[in-house]
């Protein structure tokens, strides 16, 4: 597909089209108007500026990897000048039933008059969590749980070639430690032991990156398009267990349907594939350990890992209430993998679901996203996060 990159400023919109006359509303001006009686100035939308606006949210949550889970996630939206686009912070830091322990943090940052963008992702996680074997062909049955540690440092900078054409590098570390399985239930020899089973692993190297961003917000967008491109290459020299490379491309795409209203189809696509090399099993393509922890809605996390992953999705989004508090989406994705390096790809398996949306911040267009998802073998589960998926 041939993306224009047209020279005229796109930027994020944050205020409400002025044809909806409609108040709009958020979670905190329901919990404001249960402690004062809101005045019209409260109904206001500013625009945001370089003041940090924030929104914080803790909750006890379930998903299928964590089940009960104490969380407490967190947004702060801002400008770096009048002409950049928004810049964002976010975190959701969990502790739950499976003893896991999450503390993320990514970042997103654009420089004054959007000359650089800065994209970071720092990780830690005390996870217990079961791997099924690798390719999509996979079975529940096989469920081995494991153990580790991760530790995870990506870090790029973007310089803005032309018009919304970016490029640049970065560098990027998994280390995992501590690694345990206790194996197949019916004893047989797991994927993992078979793929190289190592107690610690490291992977770091360094990325070269293209960024194509016309989307007109980037936490809730309404209309726009977004590709971004990600060559890695893990090198012994940088510490790396094995060398290895691997490529991402992502590709998003937004229009309102119907074309006049608020409702919008989002389109995802995410090819993430090992070009040579054989990484360590658990820094394999995985569903839901995207950088978003996006893909795969339907499945646990990890259910379904390879060297090869081929992953498409849509969404309808769209209002249930005028004032912007309740929306709704609809969700089909479907996802393919190889099983080890080398092997073909195998069955595209779905998921399919439909969610929640409760408006956070009526500014920034953060949304709690509560979504309830289906897939093959059984598979079903509750998934919650603060922003869209995708």
């Amino acid at each position: 597909m041939q993306v224009p990159l047209t020279k005229h400023r796109i930027t994020d919109t944050l205020v409400v089209p002025q044809q909806d006359t409609i108040y709009q509303k958020d979670l905190y001006d329901i919990i404001s108007s249960i402690f004062h009686k809101q005045t019209p100035a409260d109904k206001k939308i500013q625009v945001i500026s370089s003041k940090p606006l924030i929104s914080i949210l803790p909750a006890i949550g379930y998903t299928l990897q964590t089940r009960l889970a104490v969380t407490l996630s967190g947004n702060v939206a801002f400008r770096t000048s009048p002409e950049a686009r928004i810049s964002t912070i976010s975190s959701n830091s969990a502790y739950t039933q499976n003893k896991q322990l999450i503390i993320p943090l990514q970042s997103n940052i654009w420089t004054a008059n959007n000359a650089y963008n800065l994209v970071g992702d720092i990780k830690f996680y005390k996870y217990p969590q079961s791997t099924f074997g690798l390719g999509s062909n996979s079975s529940v049955l096989n469920d081995n749980p494991m153990d580790y540690k991760l530790f995870r440092f990506y870090e790029t900078i973007l310089k803005k070639i032309t018009g919304n054409l970016y490029a640049g590098a970065g560098f990027i570390i998994d280390k995992h430690w501590g690694i345990t399985e206790e194996g197949n239930p019916d004893g047989s020899v797991s994927d993992y032991a078979l793929y190289g089973a190592d107690a610690n692993t490291t992977s770091a190297g360094i990325t070269l990156n293209l960024l194509v961003d016309m989307r007109d917000n980037s936490i809730n967008p309404k209309h726009g398009f977004y590709t971004a491109l990600i060559y890695r290459d893990n090198k012994a020299f940088l510490g790396s267990t094995l060398a290895w490379r691997s490529l991402v491309v992502d590709v998003r795409k937004y229009f309102r349907f119907p074309a006049s209203s608020q409702n919008v189809i989002a389109l995802w696509s995410y090819d993430w594939l090992v070009l040579n090399g054989k990484p360590p099993y658990l820094d394999l393509p995985a569903n839901t350990w995207d950088q978003y922890n996006g893909t795969g809605r339907g499945y646990i996390q990890g259910r379904f890992r390879g060297a090869q992953m081929v992953y498409l999705e849509s969404e309808y989004r769209f209002r249930i209430s005028r004032n912007g508090l309740l929306g709704g989406v609809a969700f089909l994705n479907g996802e393919s993998f190889s099983a080890a390096p080398g092997s073909a790809p195998q069955t595209m398996q779905p998921g399919y679901g439909a969610g929640l949306r409760i408006k956070l911040n009526k500014v920034s267009k953060t949304n709690i996203c509560i979504d309830y998802g289906f897939g093959n073998q059984k598979s079903r589960g509750v998934f919650v996060t603060v922003g869209e998926i995708f």
